[in-house]
């Protein structure tokens, strides 16, 4: 077994033992040091204290903005029109004419000229793809064509507003407008109608995450139509507590509803379609609130401008391909996936004084 040697402890050196003392020393100087810089020092930041939001304006709008030119009337704000008890007026009867015979200078200038929509998907809208317009009423502006020169492409397409088809009109700008324009009493004192080429029911689209099922639930909400269109007074009628967002175009109603800026869109049922076709998260909900017809709207007849000829030429046309399956086919192509399918009105014409056979001078 291996044995173990105690070494005894050695005292530590005399110059180790009096430095101990010194670096208590420096150690105390140095905190003493740390405590009157402290004192010197600016006081450290006070926590953070809660931010106070000012005053909520009430009239602020949060998120994106509204679309361009749009406004927002207030609930019961709007009285919506008395009904007068108007019923409209019938339409010019189909003549035996030729196109030619009707209208000459449209025949002459080669090509038929057509107010329409650039954004009601399904009805009249650009293909962002070719740049084509397209659409049901697109199709019923080039039969009419086809009927006038026997060619469906001999039509150049004007994009008007909402707000500007009476004034295209009456400026000759176009020849017609064919663009969701409701026969009425009203709109019949600045244009005239062809007989209806579509019938429609006015209901509502909503998200489909909404609860909303009928314009009956839509009190304190706010529901978008297009200003100066018939749905503004719709919703007045039928939805008094409601908001309304009135823009421009029934595209901007689906992108307002889409950010949430509108809980539904009231309109016609065959634009809705258009909508529920780009936007599988939406439905049309509710029973009818309204039914009206749409019709081919040209410049009223007065002394400067005789529109009688045009107006029978397009109702020739629009009989023809109610007759010969053409209308069923347009809409089954467009519309049918979408709507059930109308029964259109009977054509509905103003009795007309046959011209008089007898001269001025033979008269007694």
């Amino acid at each position: 077994m291996r044995s173990l040697m105690l070494v005894p402890a050695v005292p530590a050196p005399a110059t180790a033992r009096a430095a101990a003392p010194v670096t208590v020393t420096v150690t105390a100087t140095v905190a003493l040091a740390a405590t009157v810089l402290a004192g010197c020092a600016p006081s450290a930041p006070p926590p953070p204290q809660p931010i106070v939001a000012p005053s909520a304006n009430l009239e602020a709008t949060p998120g994106p903005p509204l679309p361009e030119d749009a406004i927002i009337e207030r609930a019961g704000t709007g009285e919506p029109a008395k009904d007068s008890g108007e019923e409209a007026e019938g339409s010019y009867r189909p003549n035996d004419k030729t196109p030619e015979e009707r209208v000459p200078e449209i025949r002459k200038r080669g090509r038929l000229i057509v107010g329409v929509d650039r954004s009601n998907n399904l009805l009249s809208y650009r293909d962002t793809a070719t740049g084509e317009v397209r659409g049901f009423e697109v199709d019923i502006a080039r039969e009419v064509a086809r009927d006038i020169f026997g060619d469906p492409n001999k039509v150049d397409f004007r994009f008007v507003e909402a707000s500007e088809r009476s004034k295209a009109l009456n400026d000759r700008t176009v020849d017609m407008v064919i663009r969701t324009m409701t026969i009425s009493p009203k709109r019949q004192r600045e244009v005239a109608f062809s007989i209806p080429y579509m019938k429609t029911d006015a209901r509502m689209l909503v998200l489909k995450n909404s609860g909303i099922t009928s314009i009956e639930d839509t009190a304190g909400l706010t529901l978008c139509a297009v200003r100066d269109s018939t749905m503004v007074d719709a919703i007045r009628r039928h939805a008094p507590s409601a908001d309304i967002l009135e823009t421009r175009a029934w595209g901007d109603c689906l992108m307002s509803l889409q950010l949430g800026q509108t809980d539904g869109i009231v309109v016609d049922d065959a634009l809705l379609a258009g909508m529920l076709a780009q936007d599988s998260y939406t439905e049309i909900v509710g029973s009818p609130v309204e039914t009206q017809s749409y019709g081919v709207a040209v410049r009223k007849p007065d002394a400067a401008y005789d529109s009688r000829p045009l107006i029978r030429q397009i109702n020739s046309t629009l009989e023809r391909i109610r007759e010969d399956g053409t209308w069923s086919r347009l809409f089954t192509t467009w519309l049918g996936d979408y709507m059930d399918k109308p029964t259109l009105p009977a054509p509905k014409y103003r009795a007309e004084t046959p011209p008089s056979t007898t001269r001025e001078d033979e008269k007694p």
